[in-house]
């Protein structure tokens, strides 16, 4: 469940009276994509329909249902995201554009290179090109929707490429534990070699790839890395 301090309104007018639920920005789209995928106590920070949330005046269960045709939240809760509005202050907005804006940056740093060096390009670099475009972040909408978005206009101006590259680490078995858990979702091979050292192969995006190597020897005191065709 989202705090309350994190929540934002949700608004909805009609009768002459509003319909308020407080709710967690970062899953409105997803819930208007699939309200089955978010369930709804994290999608809500309170269990209830406000009048006005902020003074914490209630509607009656006679007038919820006379504007909705039922008291059940769920149904309540689709009305109000469906046919109100999200209501955020200047803060909120500006808050919110900042921490989608740096999670695009980190994502589309992370999975594309530029096919020219084949390393990934700096994070200042899209920061840049992305004001070149004039790309506009929508606080609601999803990273991931935005993130596709953001490559489409981005392409024209500086070169990207999304590849898959394949390394091979070999750590000390004492330093198995930290460095397998960093590892883990990428591991395609894994071997115990006989003078105790730890083998492993590993697939992952080709903007990871430095950031990665730089995880892994911060957790082991003698790695080896090899990338592999």
């Amino acid at each position: 469940m989202v705090s309350l301090d994190d929540a934002v309104l949700a608004r909805l007018e009609k009768g002459g009276s509003r319909y308020e639920i407080l709710v967690d920005p970062e899953l409105v789209d997803n819930w208007k994509k699939n309200p089955e995928s978010v369930p709804l106590d994290d999608l809500l920070a309170t269990d209830e329909i406000w009048n006005d949330a902020r003074s914490g005046d209630r509607p009656t269960k006679e007038a919820i249902e006379g504007v909705f045709g039922t008291t059940d939240l769920l149904t309540c809760v689709e009305k109000i995201l469906q046919d109100g509005n999200i209501q955020l202050t200047t803060a909120q907005r500006k808050t919110l554009i900042a921490e989608k804006r740096t999670k695009i940056i980190h994502q589309i740093a992370t999975t594309a290179t530029d096919p020219r060096t084949k390393l990934p390009h700096p994070k200042t670099r899209i920061e840049l090109a992305l004001e070149e475009i004039k790309f506009s972040i929508d606080p609601f909408l999803s990273i991931e929707r935005q993130v596709q978005d953001a490559i489409k206009q981005l392409k024209p101006v500086i070169p990207l490429a999304f590849i898959t590259v394949r390394m091979a680490f070999k750590v000390p078995g004492s330093d198995y534990g930290g460095v397998h858990r960093l590892l883990r979702e990428s591991i395609k091979k894994e071997e115990w070699l006989s003078n105790g050292s730890w083998v492993c192969v590993v697939e992952v995006p080709g903007g990871m790839k430095n950031e990665l190597i730089s995880q892994v020897a911060q957790r082991s005191s003698e790695v080896s890395v090899k990338e592999l065709d």
